[in-house]
């Protein structure tokens, strides 16, 4: 692989909130601290129901123009539009779905910092580990041309998708299922999704309370699979005791959320007739008495 690689992510689309009020009416809204957005730097955010369980995640970055992008899943991204526009109230702000005129890419390798910034194009470090590269958000049509300058060559969508199975990092609703997913269950704390100490926003109860009272009993781990991918849905076992479940997968790697005293049993799972083996990526925060 060369120091740098990139690879379109047709999966993923962009939103546009713009006006004077934007920042703050984000703000109220998802589980980051927007204040913190600027030309240098995104966050990673989750928007919940009330009742604090995943709706959709999102990169939210500067766009110029008194214009927020945010990055999101492309098949979600016109009903998260809609979602928010009916949360505006007074408050003057617009939102468009931009989803058909940009479009992603994802740049990967140690290399991909030094790119910035991409004439043409929005990008911006992952927030969520270096190791994730840089993200672009491009002119539909335009980004491999834009990176074909810079000596960049495309990678199948395949090599990202192993290398984020590798970290241990969700892909939305890939990997969390709507309106059940708990986001400190599936790294949201550890990969800077949550702001504590920013004001409320909604699902922000039941978040907090599951962090100071220590109710987290599962985890959505990497595996490695030994035999033939199950698919996403795909019962893990540990004898014949249920204890989790396959999420996203690429060739021998997964994800799976896996209650964590399970997980200790490493090479004792399966799913679908394959062998299941946890890891635990260096980012990921367990109790001792809960480390595979």
């Amino acid at each position: 692989m060369p120091a740098v690689a990139y690879t379109l992510l047709p999966h993923r689309g962009v939103i546009a909130v713009g006006g004077p009020d934007r920042v703050a009416f984000l703000q109220g809204l998802i589980s980051n601290d927007t204040t913190r957005v600027a030309p240098d730097r995104a966050i990673w955010a989750a928007l919940l129901t009330p009742q604090g369980r995943f709706l959709n995640e999102m990169f939210v970055v500067d766009g110029g123009d008194d214009t927020l992008l945010l990055e999101t899943e492309r098949d979600r991204a016109a009903a998260l539009a809609r979602k928010l526009s009916l949360y505006k109230l007074r408050s003057k702000v617009t939102v468009e779905d931009r989803s058909a005129t940009l479009e992603v890419a994802a740049l990967f390798g140690p290399d991909a910092p030094s790119l910035l910034p991409v004439a043409g194009a929005v990008g911006f470090v992952d927030p969520r580990l270096p190791e994730l590269g840089v993200r672009l958000l491009a002119p539909a049509g335009q980004a491999g041309a834009l990176l074909a300058a810079r000596g960049v060559a495309q990678a199948p969508l395949d090599a990202y998708d192993t290398h984020r199975l590798a970290l241990g990092v969700p892909d939305g609703s890939r990997d969390l299922v709507v309106e059940k997913a708990l986001l400190l269950e599936n790294g949201f704390d550890e990969l800077h999704g949550i702001d504590w100490q920013k004001g409320c926003y909604m699902g922000q109860e039941l978040t907090a309370r599951t962090k100071y009272r220590a109710l987290i009993r599962k985890r959505l781990f990497p595996v490695r699979i030994e035999g033939s991918l199950p698919p996403p849905g795909t019962p893990v076992s540990l004898d014949d005791r249920e204890v989790g479940e396959v999420r996203s997968g690429s060739g021998g790697r997964a994800l799976a959320l896996l209650q964590t005293e399970a997980a200790r049993a490493g090479a004792d799972l399966s799913a679908g007739g394959a062998r299941v083996i946890p890891e635990v990526p260096s980012w990921m925060r367990l109790p001792a008495d809960t480390a595979p």
